[in-house]
């Protein structure tokens, strides 16, 4: 069920707020209830036999943690568990890259899995790995089976994150009172309504010039270098507003049930080296694989050598984790080796020019690096990503390549009025997002969200306030995305 569906805005939303504000008239507890039911619904909606595989990761994950209470059996019980979670992703995910890997290394015929993945197999996998090892180094064990469901299951960062810690979650669902107000509801939905715009209007757009080009260069085509940069830039806006939108609606939602989630962007593009582009880019993300994989290999505890090795690993294993092909893998050996490289540039104190044309050059060195990272992150093979690379770099433009009821062509002719007005509109629309990723203020700081609720910039005009105009604003926001929803573009970490 898609945030960014009719069903889920006029249908599943609004029974849920009824029956949550009726159940918790009745009790707390009763509330959480609601709660957990809603989010089972929310994911066996979608392949109702998949909801039995998630009950039983849940329970399995629950009496791990209960088993893990004997100091004598955690260490082993907690291997265990890790081993089953990843043996459980491993199945669904990497399965049929590792058989087709062998056939093309040894020629072996090998039979391809009809294997569906399970939606967010990736997140409720990694959260629940997270507390088993907190739990190994000596966490609380959580005995309420119902908060642990809800840990997992809580439906609007169930499918595509923010990655949640239970130590940050549960003691929420057992509070007394989760601190509902008309002001917290009215933020929350606010801060849902942006996300939802951001979603449909800004990254679904920019999909109908990503998507056609991309799919011609999978197949072996070329296009011009225009068009090839309109394609990754396209992109490379179309992810963030995408994924920073689903992420806005998820906190947006928690709020309407009293419930924090953590912030998972601050504006990355803004970044001037790789190095914060990963603080301020999927933190939670950045977050575990600190805490669980990079920390655990010896960060930099061990020499330089050790501390560069251990970020290729971590950035290796973050890339697989994306998803399961070579062009994942290389992703985050990219952005490992651009760590590598921004650390070493850092240890030996390296100049940079300083003031705005120093800060300039970081941002379009960095920028830059960042988007020719996404061409194999986006590209379906390595092939596609070579073809897409030739044509950025000019060397292979033989064509004019337009677009056509969503089919890119190409045709060894001159520019044809409409495909010059449809290039300008897309270039219109790529600069137009990427103002708004550089010069706005991102949501959380919009609406005083969090860490930034006392702020110097909360008392800018443009920061979100209960008030008539930003409650028309919402509603024109709201009223352009229902509109812009019979696209039915599904978010670019769904099915992950």
């Amino acid at each position: 069920m898609l945030f960014s569906s009719f069903t889920f805005l006029f249908q599943f939303l609004p029974a849920t707020i009824l029956a949550f504000a009726a159940a918790r008239l009745h009790s707390p507890r009763a509330g959480i209830l609601v709660l957990v039911a809603a989010s089972l619904v929310f994911y066996g909606a979608w392949r109702p036999v998949y909801l039995l595989l998630f009950l039983a990761s849940v329970a399995t994950n629950f009496l791990l943690g209960l088993a893990m209470e004997d100091p004598l059996r955690r260490r082993a019980v907690g291997l265990c568990g890790v081993a089953l979670n990843l043996a459980l992703l491993g199945f669904f995910k990497y399965a049929n890259f590792l058989l087709d890997t062998v056939h093309d290394v040894s020629g072996a015929s090998l039979p391809h899995l009809d294997i569906i993945l399970p939606l967010g197999i990736s997140f409720f996998t990694f959260q629940q790995i997270a507390y088993l090892v907190d739990v190994m180094r000596g966490a609380k064990v959580e005995r309420d089976i119902i908060s642990f469901t809800l840990f997992v299951a809580f439906f609007p960062h169930l499918i595509a994150g923010p990655l949640v810690h239970h130590a940050e979650m549960i003691p929420q669902f057992k509070r007394e009172r989760l601190g509902r107000s008309a002001r917290l509801a009215a933020q929350g939905w606010a801060i849902f309504v942006a996300g939802l715009f951001k979603k449909v209007v800004i990254a679904d757009n920019l999909a109908q010039f990503a998507n056609p080009l991309f799919a011609h260069v999978d197949l072996g085509g070329s296009v011009p270098t225009q068009w090839a940069w309109l394609a990754i830039l396209a992109y490379t806006l179309q992810i963030y507003f995408d994924f920073s939108g689903y992420s806005d609606m998820a906190i947006g939602l928690a709020l309407l049930f009293g419930i924090r989630l953590p912030v998972n962007f601050r504006s990355p593009y803004k970044a001037v080296s790789i190095i914060e582009f990963w603080r301020r880019w999927h933190i939670t993300l950045s977050r575990f694989l600190r805490d669980y994989l990079y920390i655990p290999l010896g960060g930099n505890r061990f020499g330089v050598g050790r501390r560069y090795i251990n970020l290729m690993l971590t950035m290796l294993l973050g890339g697989l984790w994306h998803g399961a092909g070579w062009t994942f893998l290389i992703w985050g050996g990219l952005h490992g080796l651009y760590l590598v490289v921004n650390h070493q540039w850092r240890d030996r104190k390296r100049r940079w020019p300083e003031g705005a044309v120093g800060q300039a050059a970081a941002w379009g060195l960095t920028f830059l690096a960042v988007v020719i990272a996404w061409v194999f992150f986006r590209a379906k093979t390595l092939l596609g990503a070579g073809q897409m690379l030739t044509s950025l770099a000019g060397l292979k433009a033989a064509g004019t390549a337009y677009v056509s009821d969503g089919v890119v062509r190409v045709m060894d002719l001159p520019v044809l009025v409409g495909e010059g007005r449809l290039l300008l509109i897309g270039w219109g629309a790529v600069m137009s997002a990427l103002a708004v990723a550089l010069l706005l203020p991102n949501v959380p700081q919009t609406f005083r969200y969090r860490e930034y609720r006392h702020a110097p910039e909360s008392r800018s005009f443009l920061c979100w306030r209960l008030s008539l105009g930003w409650a028309v604003l919402c509603a024109v926001a709201l009223a352009i995305s229902l509109f812009g929803m019979w696209q039915r573009v599904e978010f670019l970490y769904f099915q992950f």
